[in-house]
């Protein structure tokens, strides 16, 4: 049975050090209800205006672990009020005094996000695979590498040796391969070792521009792979962009799907719809017999999908020649496009285009 102190321990343990205050979520919780299915809602004051959204991630990050949580809804109360036994806490600097609106970026239809709970589970093939198979189906498509951390989109795509320049109206004009628009944080390091160790304000303000201070053109479709988890750019893009949909990938083992949790819920509590589940690396095809062998489990994604109401948009297998193409620069879809995996790719597509048209 899901125990109030359980959850409080666990907010114990989420420090708000790193937003000017002298406390831990716990600090900040009234009252805590939980109901026979294990649906949480949680009464929290909110000590500043404009940081709802903040509050939200770290929740989820403080939450995610514990899997008996069926969904969490966060209430926020006395907006204005002061924390018990705290001093008026200090304004947060970055964030002003409330937050703009959220905006359509200029000359882009719809943007899809595509994210993971954890990292490794193949979530930035998918997207450059599906921003391929989206523009192979005729529409015009960009894709934002978001995952600054770890940005491989040059890598899938081929474009190691390019980099990104800027026009006479100090726009950033994105790298074009066979008409497909990309912008990563990869085309502007002086190479593929440099690390990146943006945090904080810095990152916030990096994503924005990648969003609103590149010339998209007239696209169809921007397709934004995140970096995995809950954090920072995630926040930044749902407090500043009309997202029609989002994506989430994961692959048929615990380890994968327990993280799943955690990014579905930060999804639907900040109002970004999901759009279904992607279930990668989900069989293997014997070549010699052509029967299915289900290496990491089956039925765990399914039963979880069917638990939140989501839908499994496609199932992609484990074919050698997806890791291959990309190390090679050739999306599948483009590279192999009789394979099992590309047509689940333009499955994907096909289901993108019917759930969110232009």
């Amino acid at each position: 049975m899901l125990e109030r102190q359980a959850l409080l321990e666990a907010l114990k343990k989420e420090n708000l050090s790193d937003i000017g205050l002298n406390a831990t979520l716990a600090d900040l919780v009234k009252d805590i209800q939980i109901d026979n299915s294990n649906n949480v809602v949680i009464y929290m004051v909110l000590p500043k205006p404009g940081i709802e959204d903040l509050i939200k991630i770290k929740v989820f990050n403080a939450l995610g672990d514990i899997e008996e949580i069926n969904a969490v809804r966060l209430q926020f109360i006395n907006p204005q009020a002061q924390m018990n036994r705290q001093p008026q806490p200090p304004q947060l600097p970055t964030m002003g005094p409330g937050l703009p609106p959220k905006r359509r970026i200029p000359g882009v239809k719809r943007v899809i996000l595509v994210g993971s709970g954890k990292g490794g589970v193949g979530k930035s093939t998918v997207a450059a695979n599906l921003a391929v198979a989206l523009k192979q189906a005729g529409y015009k498509v960009g894709l934002l590498d978001a995952d600054v951390y770890g940005p491989s989109i040059p890598t899938i795509l081929g474009l190691k040796n390019m980099v990104v320049s800027v026009n006479d109206q100090q726009k950033i004009v994105p790298v074009e391969k066979e008409g497909l628009k990309v912008i990563s944080i990869g085309l502007m390091l002086p190479n593929e070792d440099t690390p990146v160790i943006w945090r904080g304000p810095l990152l916030m303000k990096a994503i924005q521009q990648f969003l609103f201070d590149v010339d998209w053109g007239e696209l169809d479709y921007l397709v934004v792979d995140l970096p995995p988890g809950t954090g920072d750019v995630q926040l930044t893009l749902a407090q500043n962009l009309l997202v029609d949909g989002a994506i989430v990938v994961t692959t048929p083992q615990d380890v994968a799907l327990a993280d799943v949790r955690k990014a579905v819920s930060m999804f639907q509590e900040l109002g970004i719809p999901v759009l279904g589940l992607v279930e990668n690396m989900a069989y293997f095809v014997c070549p010699s017999c052509g029967e299915k062998a289900f290496i990491f489990g089956k039925g765990r994604v399914e039963n979880y999908a069917k638990e939140k109401g989501l839908e499994i948009l496609v199932q992609i297998p484990i074919e050698p020649i997806v890791s291959s193409a990309s190390d090679e620069g050739r999306p599948v879809v483009e590279a192999y496009p009789n394979s099992l995996t590309a047509e689940a790719f333009r499955n994907l597509a096909s289901k993108v285009i019917q759930k969110v048209s232009v």
